[in-house]
């Protein structure tokens, strides 16, 4: 008996069964999600993006697809990834804490066109959680991926918003599925700029 590859097995087995649980949960969610940041897209907004630790590194990655490219060809799409700026980061950090690393950056860049993609696996990292509160002041709708029971960011949240919970207990499973999460945004909003026209 292979005790590691047993181990092996068992993690794909559970993001398996994690990605079948969260498109029976979320696909509605994940389609109201698309239409939400194409319309943003298409009338001159972008999509800020936040998050800590590998939800910072889900942030970039979803900036880079829209300002590059996903799969396809296409016009350059709005996006910022609020985690990459280190001179901001430390300074505001230095200046008034961590937690408002993403509330400043809101509030300097967002506008009511913009759309805020706040990723927090637990749903409650404070910085996520000022940064939402600050997008809705100004009148961005807010895309919050989370995991567990969605935490405090579920609260905050409303009809105009949309909330992608992964249906998961452990960091890992959300992660995993936040990453596909992002993928089926990229792909579904290049389907509606390029195939639906």
């Amino acid at each position: 008996m292979n005790v590691l590859q047993d181990r092996i097995k068992q993690q794909f087995l559970d993001s398996i069964s994690t990605k079948q649980l969260s498109v029976e949960r979320l696909s509605h969610q994940i389609e109201a999600a698309i239409y939400l940041m194409t319309e943003s897209l298409n009338i001159g907004g972008k999509i800020l993006a936040c998050g800590n630790g590998g939800s910072a590194a889900d942030a970039q990655h979803f900036a880079a697809e829209l300002v590059g490219r996903f799969e396809r060809e296409r016009r350059e799409l709005g996006a910022i990834a609020l985690t990459t700026d280190t001179s901001i980061i430390t300074a505001i950090g230095n200046d008034y804490g961590y937690d408002e690393i993403f509330r400043k950056q809101v509030r300097a860049l967002g506008n009511s066109k913009d759309i805020l993609l706040a990723i927090s696996t637990s749903g409650n990292s404070r910085n996520v959680i000022l940064a939402i509160e600050s997008a809705k002041e100004i009148g961005m709708k807010v895309v919050a991926f989370t995991g567990k029971d969605g935490g405090k960011i579920s609260q905050l949240l409303d009809n105009q918003d949309v909330h992608l919970c992964v249906p998961a207990e452990r960091t890992a499973r959300i992660q995993e599925t936040h990453l596909l999460l992002i993928h089926c945004l990229c792909d579904g909003i290049d389907h509606l700029i390029l195939d639906m026209k």
